[in-house]
């Protein structure tokens, strides 16, 4: 019995070294790999996919995966920092990064959100999106996409209804009428229809849409969910964070909304009904497009403007013109330098919407109109409560906008930038647009994978899709003067007008110009106005000369289809002169004499 016992202590022994010396090599090897995987930079892929252990079961990778590719605890274990200068941007990377469930996560899903998306997973960034309303956000579903719908259909019907200008070509036509059902539908549908193609090119490429409102627990953690929905919600990270919440209409004090009778353009879009007499405090892009809705569909409309002008953002020449085209002609007046002071509801077709005005310098009720309906189109604020950004050490300002450095970066109440968090579109408030949303979203992108990148919110172009429609970029005559002013340079302007047009002449749409304002000294592009048919698609030759930094000189060059409304810009940047070179001796080049001289 005692030699049996011996011999089975020396087979356990035996089992014990061979199981010691298994688990070292096994060990040995795990940290061999860990210190390979980390000293070498890591693909998308391999970060989103389990790794492949030689010698490992499934079982060990389940139970190892973290402790060997959380970066948080193997870099306390072999001290390791990322060797990629992209992920050190704000200073060194946490070793935390991949532990984290996404590398970008976007808070919001309008033309912004959306755009920055689409960016982020072209770069091999995994992504997500937070979303607690619609995809596609306020253009897509209440604002530029079912105002469009709402513009072709009415646009339609006053050309129909414009029997002279049909006649002048050889058309006649009856009676036109319309489904107001039928307009608003359209509109809606065209929303739907957009709002699900967004989310398909999403979810094709990859990106992970969570639904609910957004607040930060740090500037890595997002938690989410909606009210009253214990069903909904979570809490996700990432290394890095865009806010994208985009705007809500703004209403001024002393105006109740019911949705009815006083409404915002939310409202409006669903076109419920036709007032007799619409008032629409603000002249702005809303305002205008809306005026031309209501118009076509037989509403009279006033204006109410706080300034001592109607469309006081524009270029004061095209703003006269278009009084001239869109107001004019039209069922339209105007109260301006009076401010919109008391609105009491109405009820329609029963009782009128009372509307108290008061002097915009003196401060005295002026007067009190009565009604059909009232859209308020004041601009737009922010949708930033609720972020709780504080948790970041960042704070929005009085309005409500999120404080960014030009690269999109969130500012903290120190004045520095906070690591990680960026923010784009109408929750910034550098340039309430969607496609500069777009642009901003995909700029933060660009920075967050360490290629510094600034957006030149000069060459953003904008439109306001009335017919005719009037775009621009950059200054008005007006800012351009002032800068002049500033800076002692000269200011050039040049125009040309839609009548010298073959193709508009064709259309029978003479009515509109086209104006450049340039420095003289340089040839730089300081803004291009349009007003004219399809000016919001002609914009884009001059916008896309600003973002190149190409000048006036240099668009001389370009060639334009004959007979096309384009022609219309190769006339103004043909007419356009630039002072030569101040050196001595200089001479004008032969190439920019000749184009300037070439036959338009």
């Amino acid at each position: 019995w005692s030699d049996r016992a011996d011999q089975s202590a020396r087979r356990n022994a035996r089992a014990l070294r061979k199981q010691s010396m298994v688990s070292m090599t096994t060990n040995a090897g795990f940290r061999a790999q860990a210190r390979a995987a980390m000293a070498a930079p890591r693909s998308a892929a391999v970060r989103r996919s389990s790794p492949s252990l030689v010698g490992a079961s499934e079982s060990a990778l389940t139970t190892n995966r973290k402790s060997l590719y959380n970066r948080n605890a193997t870099c306390r274990m072999i001290g390791h920092v990322d060797p990629r200068p992209e992920l050190r941007s704000h200073g060194p990377v946490s070793c935390r990064a991949a532990s984290y469930d996404y590398d970008v996560c976007i808070i919001g899903c309008g033309v912004g959100g959306h755009g920055a998306a689409l960016h982020a997973v072209q770069q091999g960034l995994k992504t997500c999106i937070i979303e607690g309303h619609d995809i596609g956000g306020t253009c897509v579903n209440r604002g530029c996409v079912p105002s469009k719908a709402l513009l072709a259909a009415s646009g339609r019907i006053r050309e129909m209804q414009n029997e002279m200008h049909l006649k002048a070509m050889g058309i006649q036509v009856g009676s036109v009428s319309f489904d107001r059902q039928g307009v608003a539908d359209h509109a809606s549908q065209l929303a739907s229809s957009i709002q699900g193609n967004l989310k398909n090119s999403l979810v094709a490429i990859g990106v992970d849409i969570h639904v609910g409102m957004a607040k930060f627990v740090d500037n890595h953690t997002i938690a989410y969910g909606l009210p009253g929905r214990v069903d909904v919600g979570g809490q996700v990270t990432a290394k890095d964070v865009i806010i994208a919440t985009g705007s809500v209409p703004f209403v001024p004090p002393g105006i109740k909304i019911d949705g009815k009778t006083v409404f915002t353009s939310d409202h409006a879009l669903k076109l419920e009904w036709i007032p007799e007499w619409v008032a629409i405090i603000g002249s702005g892009y809303i305002g205008l497009e809306f005026s031309d809705v209501y118009t076509a569909l037989g509403s009279e409309v006033t204006f109410i403007e706080a300034v001592d002008k109607i469309m006081p953002g524009f270029d004061n020449e095209i703003a006269r013109l278009a009084q001239r085209t869109l107001i004019t002609p039209r069922n339209i007046d105007s109260r301006t330098g009076v401010l919109a002071t008391n609105v009491k509801q109405g009820v329609p077709g029963v009782k009128p919407v009372e509307i108290e005005l008061t002097d915009f310098n003196t401060k005295e009720v002026v007067d009190v109109m009565e009604v059909d309906a009232c859209l308020v189109a004041t601009g737009r604020v922010p949708f930033t409560q609720g972020l709780s950004i504080d948790k970041i050490g960042a704070e929005t300002d009085r309005r409500g906008f999120v404080p960014v450095t030009d690269k999109m970066e969130v500012l903290g109440k120190d004045g520095k930038p906070v690591p990680h968090v960026y923010c784009i579109g109408d929750a910034n408030g550098k340039y309430m647009l969607a496609h500069a949303a777009s642009a901003q979203g995909i700029s933060a992108i660009e920075n967050i994978k360490g290629r510094p990148h600034v957006l030149n919110h000069n060459s953003v172009p904008a439109a306001c899709f009335t017919h005719p429609e009037v775009s621009f970029v950059g200054l008005t005559e007006e800012q351009a003067r002032e800068k002049a002013e500033e800076e002692k340079f000269e200011v050039g302007v040049v125009k040309t007008s839609f009548k010298a047009n073959s193709k508009a002449l064709a259309e029978l749409e003479g009515d509109g110009m086209a104006k450049a304002i340039f420095r003289k000294d340089t040839g730089e592009i300081l803004g291009v106005w349009i007003i004219g048919l399809h000016a919001a698609d002609l914009i884009h030759e001059a916008s896309n000369a600003v973002a190149t930094n190409q000048t006036i000189q240099d668009l001389k060059f370009n060639v334009h289809a004959h007979p096309t409304l384009s022609e219309v810009l190769d006339e103004l940047f043909k007419h356009a002169e630039v002072d030569p070179p101040k050196q001595e001796g200089a001479k004008k080049s032969p190439p920019a004499k000749s184009a300037a001289a070439a036959p338009a």
